[in-house]
This record gives C-alpha cells, sequence and structure tokens, in this order.
C-alpha cells in the first residue's frame, strides 16, 4: 500500500499508539524511508500477491527503489502524524522486510470515499480501527502469516486504546481471505473502494 494508494485526511488515531511489537519470529517497529531497499525486496518478491492483495498494479515490475523510498517518506511521516500508522514486519535481527501492517482511522480519506456494507447488524461508525497487512511470499510459505494475525489480534486487545478493531482483506486474495476464515473472526462489512475490481472483505 504506497502512499498515493493510502491518502489521508484531517482523522487521526487517537489513543495510545504503541512504539512496536517483538516476539521470537518477528519485530513490528514504524517504517521510515531508510527502510526502502529491505521493503522493495519483499514487494518484488511477493508483487503478484500484492497485486491482489491491493486490487491494483501496484508494485509494477519496473518499481525502483527510489521510488519506493519517496512513497515510505509519505508513510514515515503520516505515522508521525497518527494520521496513518504503518509498521514494518522484520526478521529479530532486523535484516529482513517480512511484510508489512497498515493501521488507518475510519476517517482516512480513501476509506470515507469507499462503500462499506454491513453484512449483519454491526455498525462502521463503532469502528475504531482498521487494520491490513501482508506477509512476504517466502514466509507464507511457512505460514508465518496465521503467526503475524494471531499476534496482531493479541497486540490490539492488550496495548491499544481500541474498543472495535477490524481486519481488511482483498476478495482477490484467495489466501489470505481462506486464512482469516479459519479463525474465529466474523464478516462483518464488505468494503467497495471505487476503480477497484473486487469487494474488500472485513473481519472482527
Amino acid at each position: 500500500m504506497n502512499d498515493e494508494q493510502s491518502p489521508a485526511s484531517d482523522a487521526h488515531v487517537t489513543g495510545r499508539v504503541p512504539a512496536g511489537l517483538t516476539t521470537t519470529e518477528f519485530v513490528l517497529r514504524p517504517i521510515v524511508a531508510g527502510d526502502a531497499a529491505n521493503d522493495h525486496a519483499a514487494l518484488m518478491e511477493t508483487r503478484d500477491e500484492l497485486r491482489l492483495w491491493e486490487q491494483s498494479s501496484w508494485p509494477e515490475d519496473d518499481f525502483t527503489v527510489e521510488a519506493n523510498r519517496d512513497d515510505l517518506a509519505g508513510l514515515e511521516a503520516r505515522h508521525n502524524d497518527r494520521r496513518a500508522l504503518t509498521y514494518t514486519v522484520l526478521d529479530p535481527a532486523g535484516r529482513e522486510c517480512l511484510g508489512c501492517v497498515y493501521v488507518f482511522p475510519t476517517g482516512a480519506s480513501f476509506l470515507t470515499k469507499a462503500t462499506v456494507t454491513p453484512v449483519g447488524d454491526d455498525a462502521w461508525v463503532e469502528v475504531d480501527l482498521v487494520v491490513y497487512f501482508w506477509v512476504r511470499r517466502s514466509r507464507m510459505a511457512t505460514a508465518m502469516d496465521d503467526r503475524l494475525l494471531a499476534a496482531l489480534r493479541a497486540w490490539f486487545a492488550d496495548e491499544w486504546d481500541a474498543e472495535k478493531v477490524v481486519i481488511v482483506v482483498s476478495e482477490l486474495f484467495a489466501q489470505q481471505v481462506e486464512l482469516i476464515r479459519r479463525t474465529d473472526l466474523a464478516l462483518q462489512f464488505e468494503l467497495v473502494e471505487p476503480q477497484k475490481p473486487g469487494r474488500f472483505l472485513v473481519f472482527g
């Protein structure tokens, strides 16, 4: 989810924002422009999956490290301003990017432009945080995405000041949809962004 594709507004994430998360398998910390090369390597390895996840042509085959650095500079600034939060997922030594986690308020402009349809009785106005994530292709092969999701759920429950957190996945990215469906999370909303070919499924 690059800088252009995750437009921000005046909305901010309120309450406590943890500095990061550390487990025996991975470390989350705020992304910075200096992560460009490591992040780019993970993006390009996973580009086919990310195009389904993003429902766009991003990242293009000719996407460069420098273009990624520009994107990450924007994400870093938004994180510092709490308009949108982006955490890079690293191996414990901090040398390899394993994925990314994005946290938005519902007032982020790309979400305000989307059409959100409740599946049941849940109300979108009650949602505090909207979370997207992806894991590097080689780590999906070892089911790290399952373990990251479990760690994220515990992290948001224990360390964030948010009553209702939802996880968003693209219906086109079958692997991530199946990952979510194996949990006890329930489909609560369907989200459609303008000019994107499919729905995004929102679980909570």
